[in-house]
C-alpha cells in the first residue's frame, strides 16, 4: 500500500477514473440527450482534478510553487464553475 502512495501512483489511478467518469457522462449526454452538456462536465471535474494533482505534487516531493500552482488552478476553476452556476 505504501508503494502505491509513494510517487502519487494512487492519484494517477483516481485521475484515470475521473477521465472515465467524464467519458461516461459525455456518452450519456450524447446518446440519451440527457444529463450535463460537455462544458458543465468539465467545469464540475476540473477543480477536483486540480486538487488531486496538487496532492500528487506533494507526494512526489515537488516544489511548493508547483503545489501552490495546482491549488490556485483548483481555486480559479472552482470560482469559474460557481460563476457559471450562479443565477
Amino acid at each position: 500500500m505504501e508503494a502505491l502512495l509513494q510517487g502519487g501512483r494512487a492519484i494517477d489511478l483516481v485521475l484515470g477514473f475521473v477521465v472515465l467518469e467524464a467519458v461516461a457522462l459525455y456518452a450519456a449526454w450524447r446518446l440519451a440527450g440527457r444529463g450535463l452538456p460537455p462544458p458543465a462536465i468539465v467545469s464540475c471535474l476540473v477543480p477536483g482534478a486540480c486538487l488531486m494533482l496538487a496532492l500528487r505534487a506533494a507526494l512526489d516531493g515537488q516544489s511548493r510553487i508547483a503545489i501552490a500552482g495546482w491549488l490556485l488552478a483548483a481555486l480559479v476553476s472552482h470560482i469559474a464553475d460557481l460563476a457559471g452556476r450562479w443565477r
